[in-house]
């Protein structure tokens, strides 16, 4: 072998696991948790709040405003201002991104519940279902597949965001961007963007498949069209 810089592959197994806090596999579990953690906060926020402006009406248009406001600020600022308060932590990126989940959810539940036809919701009424009982069998299930179309934009936003994180220490593998700007090199930042791209693609397949397991009907609908 000549003295020359080492292969990509080489890099790699040289830098997954050292034991240190910058490994791939560290930053790789970092990523992991600063943007699953976002997603799930932002689902459990956004339903009830999705279900309060449905029952009123009236509260949908300064919620959807507020939240599209919060959406257009720019995250690297944000994670500035909050770090005076959650210091050079997760939690100084998981917060943006739960917001920025919820302001792509909430919609989503809205319209999910709203795509729920009236004669379906009167049969439920008529067939003596108790509004609770009407929402989690009949209208929730309907409002899935808005709902999980909203959560893959979610996933795949939360994922690459998260690497914006690393200008403050807290980026999972956007470190390993910094780490090549640092010393320009270039196996970093390749094995930085295919993890990346890996993680959104996983994370939108397993919703694809979340979404036929739960709407059956809707395979069983084509398959009788075709």
């Amino acid at each position: 072998m000549g003295d020359g810089p080492p292969s990509i592959w080489e890099w790699i197994g040289r830098n997954w696991d050292t034991g240190r806090v910058d490994s791939i596999s560290n930053l790789l579990t970092d990523h992991l948790t600063m943007s699953l953690v976002p997603i799930v906060l932002a689902l459990v926020l956004a339903l009830p709040l999705g279900l309060a402006c449905v029952r009123w009406r009236w509260l949908y248009q300064p919620t959807s405003g507020f939240m599209n406001v919060v959406y257009a600020l720019p995250s690297l600022p944000v994670f500035m201002l909050l770090i005076s308060v959650t210091g050079l932590s997760q939690t100084t990126v998981i917060i943006p991104l739960t917001f920025y989940g919820m302001a792509v959810l909430i919609p989503a539940v809205v319209d999910g519940l709203n795509s729920v036809p009236d004669h379906v919701r009167q049969s439920a009424v008529a067939m003596g279902f108790t509004p609770l009982r009407r929402l989690l069998q009949v209208e929730l299930p309907i409002a899935v597949p808005v709902v999980l179309a909203g959560m893959r934009v979610v996933a795949v936003s939360s994922i690459s965001l998260v690497s914006v994180g690393a200008l403050i220490g807290q980026g999972g593998l956007g470190g390993l961007f910094t780490r090549a700007y640092q010393n320009p090199f270039m196996p970093p930042v390749i094995v930085g963007i295919v993890l990346i791209v890996a993680l959104a693609l996983v994370a939108d397949g397993l919703l694809v498949l979340a979404q036929r397991l739960l709407t059956p009907w809707v395979r069983a609908r084509k398959g009788t069209a075709s």
